[in-house]
């Protein structure tokens, strides 16, 4: 850069010339081209701002070059036009770095005003404390449009300079310019499929992986993010000792997932593991894409799956959650971006949403499910007065319960090759082969890890399965993990309180196993399991032979004479009992044969006994 070109710009009125000589260095001090800004720059302006008592900006591109050093106040910086500026859809180029002599770091009106008005890539502001290498920075960024076509910024919380120094910006300026694009193109980032990479690590002490190896889990991971609308471009794991406080992974990996990144143009980053808040920050300003982490993605598919205004209630509900902690200071994923994994759903509807109002919401919501759940309660309790037998389908994610619910119902809900196909839960009658109806109830998959804000938000279904009176855990036998998977449905049942009901293995998709497998005829030596294939139709006669055994373990079968003056008995009877027979022969009452709930058979031991007493009279 010439001579001439390194001239200090704005009010330099009554500043020495030796300062002014100290500015002009600023020019020749090298900038990463990927970096926000470096720490060297970042000491070097709060110096001379904090010798000066005036406000210093410097310019740069995304090359590193500095085009600009400018001295101001906080109302009167002088900012220079930015040459080269291009469509709406696209940022200057350069970015604003200026300091704040009083301490503050964060953007004033003014600052935000220049970074829309000159589309700055970001506006950095730096926070001149005495300790200089101690100051916080925050930086702004331009994030899409509004409803009436204004830029939306968004401000992150203060850093260090250190955390400031490892932000990748290539990357972050990419994604931005793809949002403007799209959004002055009327176009939805929902309809557009991202590009995503993985991440899992393993480590000592990890959650509760239950026999899987940080592979297959990664591996389902990809399912999770295929089913989402993702295409996965990558997939990186990691070995430590212990996860990294700050990055999870460790800020050299990010760095270098970073420069992948970019060099793939990555939408999104998916993290095998769940991520505090201030990790998923830190990740996401050094990558400078979204980043999300397995409970944030299975709750984007909940969003998309949620059909019934209960099922949406309850996914808004552990969205919310979910959020709350992560409301402030997440950066850009928090802005109107308008689609993409993530963001769908109800769970985040504003650009600036505060943690009271999201409390508001929470409690209305959970009064809402109360209500559906009192209705559910209710029509629980008319079965149980009728004495009409549930029982609740169980199982991994795509283990086949919709299909089995369909083929022994004669139903036709909804039900797909794909990781939480349906959401809702079903309830459908079933007919046995004892003439008995049973109510059979298809509840949400399980899936390994599964988001605690998920179990709380759909505790009211999952009562379903904690009063059913038998439990089907359908397993896809075809699965190579299905021992895995199964340990898993096994782990949502202790949670829930419901290990102790009396199950029932179900082994489905035989169809798929090699015609000389073995393994569906040792499964079948197992103490209440059975082989079946629900799509093909095998072996189903077996299954609901299966239940009505088990479901006759909790009801007796009794022969009653009530008198016909005690017709309030015969009455009782007929409300929670099933009728096999009744005979009006006899002139001391009607001879009945019933089946009814063990609990309730001691009520009618003196009609039990009237009736053997009959029986031994006409003998």
């Amino acid at each position: 850069m010439a001579e001439l070109e390194k001239e200090v710009l704005g009010n330099v009125k009554g500043i020495r010339n030796t300062v002014i000589e100290d500015l002009k260095t600023i020019y020749d001090m090298e900038q990463h081209d990927g970096q926000l800004l470096s720490m060297d720059l970042a000491v070097k302006m709060a110096k001379i701002t904090d010798f000066i008592g005036r406000e210093i900006s410097v310019y740069i591109n995304r090359s590193g070059q500095i085009l600009s050093v400018t001295v101001g106040d906080d109302n009167t910086v002088d900012l220079p036009a930015v040459e080269g500026r291009r469509g709406a859809s696209r940022l200057s180029g350069v970015r604003c770095i200026h300091t704040h002599p009083g301490g503050n770091p964060n953007l004033s009106g003014v600052d935000i005003s220049a970074l829309k008005n000159n589309r700055f890539d970001c506006m950095v502001a730096i926070g001149v404390v005495p300790e200089f290498e101690q100051c916080p920075v925050t930086f702004g960024m331009i994030a899409g449009f509004d409803e009436n076509e204004n830029y939306i910024v968004e401000c992150t919380d203060a850093m260090t300079l250190e955390q400031a120094e490892s932000i990748h910006l290539p990357n972050m300026m990419a994604m931005i310019e793809r949002i403007l694009d799209k959004q002055s193109g009327s176009s939805s980032l929902a309809e557009v499929q991202e590009r995503a990479i993985l991440v899992g690590m393993e480590y000592n002490g990890m959650g509760n992986m239950l026999g899987w190896t940080i592979e297959d889990s990664v591996e389902e991971l990809k399912q999770l993010a295929d089913t989402a609308g993702a295409l996965v471009v990558a997939k990186f794991l990691q070995k430590r000792p212990k996860p990294d406080p700050a990055f999870f992974i460790g800020k050299g990996k990010v760095q270098e997932l970073a420069l992948f990144v970019q060099q793939e143009n990555i939408d999104l980053c998916i993290f095998d593991d769940e991520l505090s808040p201030a990790q998923q920050r830190n990740i996401e300003q050094a990558m400078g894409v979204r980043v999300l982490d397995r409970t944030a993605l299975i709750l984007d598919i909940f969003a998309q799956r949620a059909r019934t205004n209960e099922g949406k209630l309850q996914v808004e509900l552990a969205q919310l959650q979910y959020t709350l902690p992560r409301i402030m200071g997440k950066g850009l994923s928090l802005s109107r971006l308008g689609g993409g994994i993530g963001t769908r759903g109800p769970g985040e509807t504003k650009l600036e949403v505060d943690r009271r109002r999201i409390r508001d919401r929470i409690a209305y919501i959970k009064e809402c499910i109360g209500k559906v759940k009192s209705v559910r309660d209710l029509h629980r309790a008319g079965r149980t007065k009728a004495e009409v037998p549930t029982v609740s389908l169980v199982g991994y994610t795509n283990a086949g319960k919709s299909t089995l619910l369909n083929t022994l119902t004669n139903s036709d809900i909804y039900a797909k090759d794909q990781l939480f196909a349906t959401l809702d839960p079903t309830t459908r009658q079933l007919d046995l082969p004892d003439k008995q109806q049973a109510i059979l109830t298809d509840t949400v998959g399980f899936i390994q890890r599964l988001p605690h804000q998920l179990v709380a938000a759909f505790q009211s279904t999952l009562e379903e399965v904690v009063e059913a009176d038998v439990l089907l855990h359908v397993i896809d036998v075809s699965h190579e993990l299905y021992k895995e998977q199964s340990n898993a449905v096994y782990h949502v049942l202790d949670e829930i309180g419901a290990r102790d009901k009396t199950i029932i293995t179900v082994y489905n998709k035989i169809d798929k196993l090699p015609e000389d497998s073995a393994l569906p005829e040792r499964l079948a030596q197992e103490e209440n399991s059975i082989c079946i294939s629900a799509k093909a139709g095998l072996n189903l006669d077996k299954l609901l032979e299966l239940i009505t055994e088990n479901l006759k373990l909790k009801s007796v079968e009794l022969e009653l004479l009530v008198p016909y003056e005690e017709s309030e008995v015969s009455a009782r009877l007929h409300r929670i009992a099933t009728i096999l027979d009744e005979q009006f022969t006899t002139q001391d009452g009607s001879l009945m044969k019933v089946r009814l709930d063990a609990e309730l058979a001691a009520e009618f031991d003196e009609y039990v006994e009237l009736a053997q007493l009959y029986k031994e009279a006409i003998e």
